[in-house]
């Protein structure tokens, strides 16, 4: 699994915002591992 720092430093300052937050991408670019490391951290 590869660590995507750059996308979690982005997404990490709104984390705990009551916004909703939208992460969208093409089909099989990783966008559920995403989700699992911010659940990670």
């Amino acid at each position: 699994m590869i660590k995507r720092t750059t996308y979690l430093n982005r997404i990490s300052p709104f984390i705990d915002k009551d916004i909703i937050k939208v992460i969208t991408g093409i089909r099989r670019s990783g966008k559920s591992v995403l989700l699992q490391q911010i659940q990670m951290n």
